[in-house]
């Protein structure tokens, strides 16, 4: 029953472990006793210093998923069992300005390399017979609509689906499939919505929490979903969000 969150003899990638919620999910991942790859279009050497001053395991990758197959021959005969899904872009306009450039960039990143990534894995475990986990960074546009992120918003609705459809067809090889949807958390990505004070209290406003999420709230999660504790649980998108959604 102790080893119910363990994940010693497991192997993972995260993306976009550079910063950030990818680097604190490296970090808790590595910190169950994870083979930690991290992976990010710039290098995530700060990342791996604080794993293994830490005692843990772990490498650095450069993966640049504005090419969207970046993945697509790193998981064969690797060993590994767990894939964070965690790169993401974000580009804001209002949707009368919204350029195709900035459309297309969204959307290979945060959805059609999300999907090939998954693919690469999923192929090479299916093949191995081996069991795995998967999870997802969505988002609570993949619920809502938000202002100024058409891209984006769409890009998260097509994860959570993406996420449902994969644990379908993955159930019967005992590959798990789920989701994280994030709240406001304090990362690069929300550093214009923290900068605008008008922006920045009408989201605290609405946060049963009073703050902004910090990425170590949404790490836990990560790690809950990749331990045997969430072997049951395949297909949902989870919200982590200070109570955003339920008010």
């Amino acid at each position: 029953m102790s080893d119910l969150f363990s994940l010693k003899g497991r192997k993972a990638l995260v993306t976009g472990a550079n910063t950030g919620i990818g680097q604190a999910i490296a970090v808790t991942l590595a910190g169950q006793g994870a083979d930690v790859t991290c992976a990010g279009r710039r290098d995530c050497d700060e990342t791996v210093a604080i794993i293994t001053d830490l005692g843990g395991t772990a490498r650095s990758v450069l993966l640049d998923f504005a090419d969207p197959m970046a993945a697509r021959d790193i998981f064969e005969g690797a060993g590994y069992d767990i894939l964070v899904n965690n790169a993401g872009i974000i580009r804001r306009a209002d949707s009368t300005d919204y350029t195709e450039a900035d459309w297309d960039a969204v959307i290979d990143v945060n959805q059609k390399a999300l999907f090939f990534t998954c693919q690469a894995f999923g192929r090479a475990l299916i093949a191995d017979g081996k069991p795995g986990a998967i999870v997802n960074i969505a988002s609570l546009l993949s619920f809502q609509g938000g202002i100024r992120v058409p891209a984006y918003t769409a890009s998260k609705h097509a994860v959570a689906g993406i996420t449902k459809i994969l644990a379908n067809e993955w159930a019967p090889h005992n590959i798990t499939v789920n989701a994280i949807a994030p709240g406001y958390i304090s990362t690069n990505n929300t550093e214009a919505l923290r900068a605008d004070p008008a922006r920045n209290k009408s989201i605290l406003d609405r946060i049963p929490a009073g703050r902004w999420g910090d990425p170590e709230d949404i790490a836990g999660t990560a790690a809950y979903l990749c331990s045997n504790a969430a072997k049951y649980v395949t297909g949902a998108v989870l919200n982590v969000d200070g109570g955003w959604l339920a008010r």
